[in-house]
């Protein structure tokens, strides 16, 4: 059975971006970037990445979705395939970049949940 084996990431929508990454780095010693993101590294194929989006992407969905979790996966295609057959809405974009593969289902309360199925080596 594919399952979740860890968060790849958290996704929050603001308003000002930068004036936000600004604050994280000012008051929690967020190590935010100039794009408002920041990738921990667990260890040497764990990583979380911590990202502040514009308030109208589209990359989340639905506007009223403040937040987004990145899912780390082992197997997206059978993850995706099982998710189907048990009947959750699951987007039908896939993509392919060079960190790996991702796909996108909804949970009952509409929130988008963005599926990882990282590269080798990520």
């Amino acid at each position: 059975m594919a399952k979740v084996t860890g968060i790849g990431g958290v996704f929050l929508r603001a308003r000002n971006p930068t004036r936000l990454a600004e604050w994280y780095r000012r008051h929690l010693g967020v190590p935010m970037s100039d794009g408002a993101a920041v990738t921990f590294h667990w260890t040497s194929d764990e990583t979380t990445t911590f990202a502040l989006f514009a308030q109208d992407t589209d990359y989340f969905g639905e506007p009223g979705q403040h937040a987004m979790l990145n899912l780390r996966v082992d197997d997206l295609a059978a993850l995706l395939d099982q998710l189907r057959a048990s009947g959750v809405e699951v987007l039908p974009d896939a993509e392919e970049s060079e960190f790996g593969l991702f796909g996108w289902c909804v949970d009952p309360e509409g929130n988008r949940i963005e599926l990882w199925q990282p590269a080798p080596g990520m």
